[in-house]
């Protein structure tokens, strides 16, 4: 009984060499004899039916869809959700008795042996092996082995064996609906489209459930060579396959022959959808996209390598919910892009980002520039908002943010505050000689720096010659005067300025590291810090105290719906509310008199903000928040801070500038994200909290031979168009720029070595052809 059994398999499985293979019979009798053994004492183990890869989509608050990420195209549906005319058709075309045997069909075995040696061909392999063999290069491939998968007559007498019996065993435990259901959610359809879903999405913008009979006729004809049976590059190839597969479905009595010929004579009539995938095919937000898209591949959460996290995001078949407003996201766009033609010679950068006061979450995050790696003007891969690293030091693909000018004097004066100074003190804002060696306090290390005629530079400058004078801290905040903030912190410990600024959320965006202070010109704002950072410390203030970290990602779920976590805002108390409350009170007078007195800001009574200038106006701010909302809007150079982008003396889409401060395209950009968010409950505005009367006591007399007649009080009187509130330009400790009205126009200076900017590396995943673009 066993010879005659082997006997029995080698015959049959000399056919399936002769009709799976196209190799002589003669060739394969004795290889099949000598196999017969190995079939029979060697199991080729348990089919794992792992899932297969599939696209990962990620959504805005709204549940709108922002972006795909995915290796291969596909989203599994049910049996139920397939027209029964794919069923019936795939099943006519690729193995009519599917229904009736047990995983191997001798009768298809012998009439393909037949076939061959009268010199023809037809396949021999059911649906239950086809799928087998598809499931054994998927688990290959999502396990990153795609150079172990054996296509064809790559394969082996004994692989083909293994096949065989694993198709066999599948049946003994798979029902035929759940082994179909598999297979046409796994198959190939050509042009990146795998699986049922996604060919009927691509070829014609419909859903698996809704194919008609002449398009799930051509769709199942397309399996047996997708290359040969392309919709888009051979349709006549694939009309002709498809009446062959309606021929099937009319003899085994699937269809009618009033349907039959109907489907006969029906058109092709593609819808093409071609799908694409990755941030720069983002529908919105590509740059918030990016780091959404580095969150998840940064987290050990997802994976302990890169690998694995790539495999997560690319394979996982995920859907990630974000915090992204859309409509929010949508006005701030619209701001950047009119802020500065991407053309521009000189490539200035406009930025708005906007988070939540109290839960973290990034509600905008947009950018005037491109997101395409090519080469060519307004295209830039970095993202503004962003420092260039995590706290892990895994890259972010940020720009590593900017110099911030005077929007760090609101750290200063919240250190006054907290260590037990009214903010109706009177300062002498006449005080500009620092020399060398000036006394400054610093615990936890040095600070340098100098300004003083008699050492070779100049003395402190403010940005006008008329505020050298004692007025209140309250006022020299409000109206930005350089001479004040200096004179309290002469009065300060330098190293809790840090402590203050760090608490709020402040960092070096470049290198990670707490806001240094062991430059006196840091006081004003010559640090680089990444937008998104000045937004959460501002939301610090609007929160009463309590920082939470941004978070962009409010869940991720797979296929079959299990949730992965994603990083919390870890809210926590960092400041006392008092003292938030006493910043949040001068900036709301910034708005009105001070140096925002412009901003087009609907509602400045429950609002504050804070501008800042550097040197040449080269960066410019505006950052503020209210209760719902808090907003850094950025504009200027993200190329070099040189005398060649100076942004002086310069028209910006057609309008003519002496100079740019904060208050004016910042400061438009960051009203308009602002007023739109206004009305809308999710972000609910509630009056300013009033400081406590400690911080409101006037602590000392007028200086007398002051020129201001409201000093005393700590009250400027209202600016107006004619006569604005001063600036803010931050000095370096070298001699101040010339004011814009005597600067040469930025042509005839000489020219300055032009810095390098960041380099931004984005690194491709390892996939799988085809393989993902992932800029």
């Amino acid at each position: 009984m066993g010879n005659l059994l082997k006997l029995f398999v080698a015959c049959g499985v000399a056919g399936i060499l002769v009709a799976g293979l196209m190799v002589p019979a003669g060739a394969v009798a004795t290889a099949a004899v000598s196999g017969t053994d190995t079939f029979l004492n060697t199991s080729p183990g348990a089919l794992k039916l792992n899932a297969p890869a599939q696209g990962t989509t990620v959504l805005a608050n709204d549940g709108s869809v922002i972006a795909k990420f995915y290796e291969q195209d596909r989203q599994t549906v049910s049996l139920a959700n397939m027209s029964p005319f794919i069923k019936n058709g795939i099943v006519a075309i690729e193995d009519a008795r599917f229904y009736d045997h047990g995983g191997i069909d001798m009768t298809g075995i012998m009439r393909a042996v037949v076939a061959t040696i009268q010199g023809g061909r037809e396949g021999a392999s059911t649906i239950t092996q086809q799928y087998v063999n598809n499931v054994i290069i998927e688990n290959l491939v999502t396990a990153g082995k795609t150079d172990q998968a054996k296509l064809g007559a790559q394969k082996t007498i004994v692989d083909k064996i293994n096949e065989m019996k694993q198709a066999i065993d599948l049946e003994k435990t798979t029902s035929k609906n759940d082994i179909l259901q598999g297979y046409l959610n796994l198959i190939y359809f050509g042009n990146g489209a795998y699986g049922i879903q996604a060919a009927s999405k691509l070829y014609f913008d419909t859903d698996a459930k809704n194919l008609t009979l002449p398009q799930a006729a051509a769709l199942a004809g397309v399996v047996n060579s997708p290359s040969v049976y392309d919709p888009v590059a051979h349709p006549n190839n694939v009309v002709t396959r498809r009446n062959e597969v309606l021929g099937k479905m009319l003899a085994q009595k699937k269809i009618t022959q009033k349907e039959h010929d109907a489907a006969v004579k029906a058109p092709l009539k593609l819808h093409l959808n071609k799908p694409t995938q990755g941030c720069v095919a983002a529908a919105m937000a590509p740059y918030f996209c990016d780091y959404v898209q580095q969150l998840v591949l940064n987290n050990s959460a997802y994976g302990s390598t890169p690998e694995d996290r790539a495999k997560f995001l690319y394979q996982g078949g995920l859907t990630i919910k974000t915090t992204l407003d859309p409509k929010l996201q949508k006005v701030a766009q619209e701001r950047v892009d009119n802020t500065m033609s991407p053309t521009d010679p000189l490539q200035r950068g406009a930025d708005v980002v906007s988070v939540q006061p109290g839960t973290g979450k990034v509600l905008t995050m947009a950018q005037n520039t491109v997101y395409n790696p090519a080469t060519k003007p307004g295209n830039y891969m970095g993202n503004f908002s962003l420092p260039l690293k995590d706290a892990n030091g895994l890259p972010l693909h940020g720009s590593g943010g900017f110099q911030i000018g005077s929007t760090f004097k609101p750290f200063v004066f919240a250190e006054w505050l907290r260590s037990g100074h009214s903010m109706m003190t009177n300062i002498d804002g006449s005080v500009r000689d620092y020399p060398p060696n000036y006394p400054w306090k610093n615990s936890c290390g040095s600070t340098t720096g100098f300004y003083d005629p008699a050492s070779g530079t100049n003395l402190l400058p403010n940005d006008d010659p008329d505020h050298y004078y004692s007025m209140t801290a309250y006022l020299g905040l409000a109206i930005s005067i350089n001479t004040v903030t200096f004179q309290t912190a002469t009065q300060l410990d330098f190293c809790n300025i840090q402590k203050m600024a760090t608490a709020a959320g402040l960092k070096n965006g470049t290198t990670n590291k707490p806001y240094d202070v062991s430059k006196i010109s840091n006081l004003i704002g010559s640090e680089n810090v990444a937008p998104i950072d000045l937004a959460t410390a501002y939301a610090t203030f609007a929160n009463g105290g309590v920082r939470c970290e941004p978070i962009a990602l409010t869940s991720i779920t797979d296929s079959t719906g299990k949730s992965y976590p994603v990083p919390t805002a870890n809210c926590q108390r960092t400041m006392s509310k008092e003292v938030a409350a006493g910043v949040t009170y001068a900036l709301q007078y910034m708005l009105v008199h001070g140096s925002g007195y412009a901003i087009p800001l609907n509602d400045k009574a429950t609002a504050f903000a804070k501008t800042g200038t550097t040197d040449g106006n080269v960066e410019t701010w505006t950052v503020g928040a209210n209760s719902g909302i808090a907003t850094a809007a950025w504009f200027g150079s993200y190329q070099g801070n040189g005398d060649q982008w100076v942004n002086q003396d310069i028209t910006i889409n057609g309008v003519y500038y002496p100079n740019i401060d904060g208050n004016q395209l910042a400061g438009s950009n960051w009203a308009a994200v602002m007023n739109a968010a206004a009305g809308n409950s999710a972000y609910q505005v509630d009056p300013l909290t009033a400081p406590p009367a400690s911080m409101l006591s006037q602590t000392a007399p007028l200086v007398a031979g002051s020129n201001d007649p409201m000093a005393g009080s700590g009250v400027p009187a209202p600016a107006t168009q004619e006569q604005p509130a001063p600036g803010d330009t931050q000095p370096q400790t070298q001699a101040p720029a010339a004011p814009a009205t005597q600067a040469p126009p930025a042509a005839t200076r000489a020219p300055a070595p032009q810095p390098v900017p960041p380099k931004i590396t984005i690194p491709t995943p390892k996939v799988t052809p085809p393989k993902a673009p992932n800029p």
